[in-house]
């Protein structure tokens, strides 16, 4: 489990509300909430539903404890009240939402959380924090997967990412398709495989590249990577061959040129005898550039920073918005900002190929429902209690099938329009 206290992951507004609310009685009106995104990040056509099991954990556990309490006491954030209240603090509601690993357009309601108004709104920040950032990952991860074209790809960003987020990125870059993880931590808490190697750091310790490879072939064997671009890739790669022979698992390229140098290496690799010696490139890789190298002789993909940061896109603009008050719908009607009211339902809508064609979102009702629509909400958290885990590699597969159901032009790594076209009925 994360050392995270979700608690005080509580934003400071949100107890100012609590506070009103309790003093005016308001603080139980039935209200519904629900997270959607009015865009998608620019260049983008589908964004991926991601850390929807972590959040459900962390609601689970949403407590304040006593020191908590005097903090927000003693800094004049909570009253006696609102202190009073916290202490009490259970999720007594509901949470539905979107499966993780869906993918989600604008205005799809990937997650509704109903109950009292107060025990609802402390759990925005919590909310979007995961969700964002999570779904940024995983929808840079999908684009990289997809560019991937069946190679394998390594996540090993954890270095650019705050120790907790690096958990959580590997978690759903491993969701979008990556078959391992360098992060330990991730693969002790989530089971998921972990892969890594020497740095330059070990080459560099050594009088020479040679004792550096002789000794890390002889502590792990040859079922080993050696890292062959310290000094010269060209001379790396005879000095790797030299010192594990032709049966070296893999050697790993971490800078140049890569479409140039993956083919050379390929060349002198099969000269060597080394014709089953895997390449893996890694150094700042995104989609494009993983793209880029689809026609070289490159086996693996190393990508670190631009997957934990969301590839140019660190969040995916989740709100959490009150759409909902004792049954009557509410909007906010802010130019540019303006929600669409009451509680929504969604399909989505596939040919009998099982293409999807469109995603339909009903407020205050559902959509007539045709043969082959799925309806995308399902139920998390039921009074308060957690009624639905699927497994991560349950996740992993459904991501997987929904991306095979939207059309091709739906996976471009160019700008275009949402891969799949969203309408909203209006409410009668």
């Amino acid at each position: 489990m994360s050392t995270l206290r979700p608690a005080l992951l509580t934003d400071h507004y949100e107890l100012t509300m609590v506070s009103a609310a309790l003093r005016d009685g308001t603080v139980d009106r039935r209200c519904v909430f629900e997270v959607f995104s009015r865009r998608l990040p620019t260049g983008r056509r589908y964004g991926v539903v991601a850390g929807t099991a972590r959040l459900i954990e962390l609601i689970r556990d949403f407590r304040f404890d006593p020191a908590e309490i005097d903090f927000l006491r003693q800094t004049g954030v909570a009253d006696d009240a609102t202190a009073a209240w916290l202490a009490d603090y259970r999720f007594t509601g509901d949470v539905d939402g979107y499966a993780e690993g869906e993918l989600f357009f604008p205005s799809s309601p990937i997650l509704t959380v109903s109950g009292g108004f107060a025990e609802c709104v402390v759990l925005e920040t919590l909310a979007l924090s995961v969700l964002n950032h999570d779904s940024a990952v995983a929808a840079a991860a999908a684009r990289m997967v997809t560019a991937a074209r069946g190679r394998t790809l390594i996540e090993m960003g954890s270095r650019r990412a705050h120790e907790e987020a690096a958990v959580a990125a590997a978690r759903a870059a491993y969701l979008a398709g990556f078959q391992f993880t360098s992060n330990l931590a991730a693969g002790a808490r989530y089971g998921i495989p972990t892969a890594g190697t020497a740095a330059h750091a070990f080459t560099l310790l050594h009088d020479d590249e040679r004792a550096a490879f002789a000794s890390q072939v002889a502590t792990l064997g040859k079922d080993t990577t050696l890292l062959v671009d310290t000094y010269d890739i060209t001379q790396g790669i005879r000095n790797a061959i030299a010192m594990a022979g032709p049966e070296l698992r893999a050697v790993r390229i971490d800078s140049g040129d890569l479409a140039v140098i993956a083919q050379q290496s390929r060349d002198l690799l099969d000269s060597l005898g080394a014709t089953e010696t895997k390449i893996i490139v890694s150094g700042d890789l995104d989609e494009y550039s993983i793209a880029a190298l689809a026609a070289e002789p490159v086996d693996m993909y190393g990508a670190g920073t631009a997957v934990v940061t969301g590839s140019g896109a660190p969040t995916v603009g989740l709100v959490y918005k009150l759409v909902e008050v004792d049954g009557r719908p509410v909007v906010k009607r802010s130019e540019q900002k303006a929600t669409i009211g009451g509680r929504k339902v969604a399909v989505r809508r596939h040919k009998p190929t099982g293409t999807a064609t469109e995603e339909v979102i009903c407020p205050q009702g559902v959509p007539d429902r045709q043969p082959n629509d799925r309806l995308l909400q399902r139920s998390f958290v039921v009074h308060g209690e957690p009624v639905a885990r699927p497994t991560l590699d349950e996740s992993r597969e459904h991501l997987r099938e929904c991306l095979i159901s939207i059309p091709w032009e739906g996976l471009k790594l160019s700008a275009g329009d949402p891969a799949v076209p969203v309408t909203v009925v209006p409410a009668d």
